[in-house]
């Protein structure tokens, strides 16, 4: 799908799909993080609403993370605070156990903001408003005990139509495809869309989530705030002057693959809180001094004398928690009969090349799954040890890149194409509850 051009402005753009919003559904909420996109769009809507619907009431959801930056929890307090003056504001900060991925461990799929049998390493205090919903006060009926972030987020959607007359309900994302490929996939590819708008899409019965600002870049988030002089998370001062580049810039659990490499900053910017996350996730420190070095998996790693990638992989296994490594062999064991029966979409250079080279291949058909409809390619003989010998390893398996999933604690192995499908999300719940017995 090609970007297609109008004589619109995003800006203008948005403010007709927040009116076909307003005028769709009954119930409106924002999810806020925190971050620059969420923050833009939550002060649209409400300046939106307020001048064309000002008896529609807009709900505030936070899902609080625990460990972040001291900016980002005073921009937070500070637009909560300005919240509780406005009309028709439902305000809901959550601070709930829930399962967290990281990605700083081999032994540690998830950690647990909020965790109640840990209180004496919380990074910082339990917010203490009316509107926080915790373990004390917890009127979400569709939560369950440190269930999924994503779970946790998802179920509020639908706790919050049922508490609000169980009528039709939209959750705003501050969502851009520009952030990520996997961001813009999930734009353009929605298989349970609203109306043919790509950017709304089903959830459960009369519960939507919606991503009006999809089509931003970031220079207009910033040129937005500016021109409208919103308030912002001062964190993004700080990024700056400490030279990070703008795609680094994010506010999130500090523990997870896309905050990871910029880990350290915290060790810059607040030495009192990177105190307190190393004793809250194992492997913080280790992570903030060698995020970006070939001991996290990255750049050109150097195979131990005496294996090939497919041993090295093996061994690698065997040094993990039963619970991670059956995790593993189960993605790879599918990767495997994938590559063997049905076939990955391939540039048709790329599969010019590996013919060249002698790999026993032969194609299955046209990938619905790429842009330019490739053709499927299926492996005949054994998955290869590496693909070095090929200008373009992208998406060609290979024993290394399995390798690399493991060493870059990548336990979804996205790095091999693998998404979060609802079949696979219910696996990882399977072993997030078995492995939290393990650890008791």
């Amino acid at each position: 799908m090609k970007k297609q051009f109008t004589s619109l402005s995003v800006y203008d753009a948005t403010i007709q799909r927040l009116d076909f919003l307003f005028e769709e559904f009954d119930n409106i909420f924002v999810s806020f993080s925190g971050g620059k996109d969420s923050g833009l769009l939550l002060n649209l809507v409400l300046d939106h609403r307020n001048k064309y619907y000002p008896e529609k009431t807009v709900g505030v959801f936070h899902q609080d993370f625990e460990a972040q930056y001291s900016y980002t929890t005073d921009y937070v307090e500070s637009t909560f605070r300005r919240l509780e003056k406005e009309k028709n504001v439902d305000l809901y900060w959550v601070c709930l156990p829930m399962a967290t991925r990281t990605a700083l461990s081999s032994y540690e799929m998830f950690w647990y903001p909020w965790d109640d049998s840990k209180e004496f390493l919380w990074v910082r205090p339990m917010p203490k408003h009316p509107y926080v919903i915790n373990l004390k006060n917890n009127p979400i009926t569709t939560y369950r005990y440190k269930m999924h972030q994503e779970d946790l987020a998802r179920q509020f959607g639908r706790w919050y139509k049922e508490s609000h007359g169980n009528k039709k309900t939209v959750c705003l994302l501050g969502i851009r495809a520009e952030e990520s490929l996997q961001r813009y996939s999930g734009i353009v590819n929605k298989r349970y869309g609203y109306k043919d708008e790509c950017w709304i899409t089903k959830q459960f019965k009369d519960t939507w989530v919606a991503s009006p600002m999809y089509d931003w870049s970031t220079s207009d988030v910033w040129h937005a705030n500016y021109i409208f002089n919103y308030e912002y998370n001062k964190i993004y001062d700080m990024y700056y002057k400490a030279g990070l580049s703008v795609d680094k810039m994010r506010v999130a659990s500090p523990f997870n693959d896309s905050a990871k490499d910029s880990l350290h900053m915290y060790r810059v910017i607040e030495p009192s809180t990177w105190a307190k996350l190393l004793g809250r996730v194992t492997g913080a420190n280790f992570a903030a001094i060698y995020g970006r070095t070939k001991a996290m998996g990255y750049r050109n790693l150097t195979l131990p004398e005496g294996h090939t990638w497919e041993s090295y992989t093996k061994f690698l296994l065997d040094t993990l928690p039963v619970p991670l490594r059956n995790n593993y062999i189960r993605k790879f064991k599918t990767s495997i009969e994938f590559w063997h029966t049905k076939g990955g979409g391939l540039d048709e250079d790329v599969i010019e090349e590996l013919i060249a080279r002698g790999y026993n291949i032969r194609r299955n058909g046209i990938s619905n799954y790429t842009l330019m409809r490739c053709s499927r390619i299926i492996f005949l003989d054994k998955i290869p040890d590496h693909t070095d010998d090929i200008r373009s390893t992208k998406d060609i398996p290979s024993w290394k890149r399995m390798c690399y999933c493991i060493l870059k604690n990548d336990h979804t192995c996205r790095f091999m194409g693998f998404g979060l499908t609802r079949e696979q999300q219910s696996r990882i719940d399977i072993l997030k509850s078995k492995y939290s017995k393990v650890g008791e």
